[in-house]
């Protein structure tokens, strides 16, 4: 990739998963759910074509997200370029192969993103974003923990149920893709 650059099918795949994330994002965010889904197209890409394009779907998705519609969502970009660096690590090590490595992926996608998403939300937002786990945020708080222990535990819960059934949803999508679509994707031979 880094010699002949970005192929066409790849571009492609980069604004189809960019799609993705946004609308599955846009449908949960007015639904209020205390999970995201906002990453469906990140992984899938970085399943497909390798962390680099993962992280790449991650970025430009948070910062066309945050110019078009919301601000925050911009913010979470290191989020985004963490699930998709960690996701395409995982799928070229043989981790999207089966459901119980793919259960797996989502729960080491989750203690990355935690370690990254933590401090955003808790210095940067106090921890109130707009989302749906807001609720479990302010719950957890005025059960007597502090600030970064609460949205701690709301992030990893949250993060935990949504990269799980995120890693499900992308995995059940790749194998059901026709053979001569993955053929464009070498990375591929790592999944099946």
């Amino acid at each position: 990739m880094a010699r002949k650059g970005l192929s066409s099918q790849t571009l492609v795949l980069i604004v189809i998963s960019i799609a993705i994330n946004m609308i599955a994002g846009q449908l949960v965010s007015m639904l209020k759910l205390p999970i995201f889904l906002d990453s469906i197209g990140t992984i899938l890409s970085a399943v497909l074509a390798g962390p680099i394009v993962g992280m790449l779907t991650g970025l430009l998705t948070n910062i066309i997200w945050g110019l078009l519609t919301d601000p925050i969502a911009a913010a979470f970009a290191p989020v985004a370029m963490v699930i998709g660096l960690v996701a395409g690590l995982l799928a070229r090590a043989g981790w999207f192969k089966t459901l119980p490595k793919v259960v797996c992926s989502g729960v080491v996608i989750t203690l990355a993103v935690t370690v990254i998403a933590v401090p955003i939300r808790t210095y940067l937002f106090g921890g109130v974003t707009g989302s749906g786990a807001d609720f479990f945020v302010a719950y957890v708080h005025s059960m007597g923990n502090d600030l970064i222990e609460s949205v701690a535990m709301t992030v990893l819960g949250a993060n935990l149920v949504d990269k799980i059934l995120t890693a499900i949803i992308v995995w059940l999508l790749v194998r059901n893709l026709p053979q001569r679509t993955l053929r464009n994707f070498p990375a591929m031979a790592t999944v099946r």
